[in-house]
């Protein structure tokens, strides 16, 4: 059985971060009827590429969920939403700031009529404060929140992560929360108001940067493929391609150094400890730099990968398939009936992976099983 079978759900959502987390309840076990305007989530349309019609964006947010279409401007489809949500467990909800509070279904209401209700919301900017009603999509958060100047090459323009990493880490936040909220719900018998928001996400994975910048004082710089306040920990160069090599403590890099021919370079004052390194980044990573040119990147892996010192290609998606590693987890799968391999839940329970028992649902495809049930 998995961990939320039981469990209802309602998720009022659209685009990525509020389906992603609707998603993860499907993929524990619980019951997801995702409620769409008739015509249906923006997300479907959010390609190409397409599959059987709708975007591949939407496949992979969409999976074990049942889709019913409703036009809450309708007096009979509101009040039958409101009726469902009185006898579910969780609300998962990311529209327009204010939109469901003029419908009647914010989270007070709802909460009214049913104490045990746990109400999650995603924001762009959060649920509180002069911007909270503030639209907002990816690329403008990780702009706000200082994310681009963290990332791209430091010769370069800053640059956005290039990933939907604010919302498909809002959806998991949103998420631990509706499960965090059921767990206390179990001792307290009481629901919960849950939110978290893209800023929020951002703000949470900028946590080491930001400690540094409150001690220092000194805003970080942009490593293109490393961390400034480890070394070495980053893209190496090579005969042929970069190789990713983390010697991320004193006892790898002495095995690095050594492995290059170089073992002096491990008891040199500069180089005694991480803070050294860090004070004298340029100069070593120069020297580990011209040594590792030498020979090809297939030989470097062998030989780091024997000693234990962490190492890795940059591949493409083109290399994850074929991958050992990625073929061993089992996490890239078609869904029933879908001819398109998509992402499992990155979690196991007993080494089982939640299985995905249905693909992303066409538009209104349960509705009237649902409405006639």
């Amino acid at each position: 059985m998995l961990p939320l079978h039981g469990i209802k759900v309602v998720e009022i959502a659209e685009n990525i971060a509020g389906p992603y987390a609707g998603q993860i309840l499907a993929l524990l076990g619980a019951e997801v009827l995702k409620i769409e305007r008739p015509e249906g989530d923006n997300g479907r349309g959010w390609g190409p590429p397409f599959h059987g019609g709708m975007a591949t964006t939407f496949h992979a947010c969409n999976m074990n969920k049942q889709s019913v279409v409703l036009d809450l401007k309708n007096s009979a489809d509101l009040a039958w939403v409101q009726s469902r949500i009185v006898g579910s467990d969780v609300v998962v909800q990311n529209m327009r700031p204010g939109a469901l509070e003029a419908l009647g279904l914010g989270a007070a209401p709802l909460r009214a009529a049913n104490p045990r209700l746990i109400y999650v919301s995603l924001w762009a900017l959060g649920a509180v404060g002069p911007q909270r009603l503030a639209p907002g999509y990816e690329p403008m958060v990780q702009a706000l929140s200082g994310m681009f100047s963290l990332n791209g090459d430091p010769a370069g323009a800053p640059a956005r992560v290039g990933m939907q990493v604010l919302d498909l880490g809002t959806g998991v936040w949103a998420a631990l929360g509706a499960i965090a909220a059921l767990h206390r719900r179990q001792v307290t018998g009481e629901g919960a108001t849950v939110d978290s928001s893209l800023l929020e996400t951002a703000m949470g994975w900028m946590g080491p940067h930001w400690a540094a910048y409150a001690e220092s004082g000194n805003l970080p710089k942009r490593d293109r493929s490393g961390n400034p306040r480890v070394v070495v920990f980053q893209a190496l160069p090579t005969a042929d391609r970069e190789l990713v090599v983390a010697a991320a403590n004193d006892r790898l890099y002495a095995k690095l150094v050594a492995e290059l021919g170089h073992p002096e370079w491990a008891t040199d004052k500069r180089f005694l400890t991480n803070a050294d390194r860090a004070a004298n980044k340029d100069l070593i990573i120069g020297w580990i730099s011209e040594v590792m040119r030498g020979k090809p990147s297939a030989h470097w892996q062998e030989r780091l990968d024997t000693l234990g010192i962490p190492c890795a290609p940059i591949n493409d998606l083109s290399d994850l398939a074929g991958n050992p590693q990625v073929q061993a987890l089992g996490m890239l799968a078609p869904p029933p009936g879908l001819a398109l391999p998509l992402m499992g839940l990155p979690l196991s329970f007993d080494g089982t992976r939640p299985p995905v028992v249905s693909a992303a649902p066409a538009l209104g495809a349960d509705t009237a099983r649902v409405r006639g049930a």
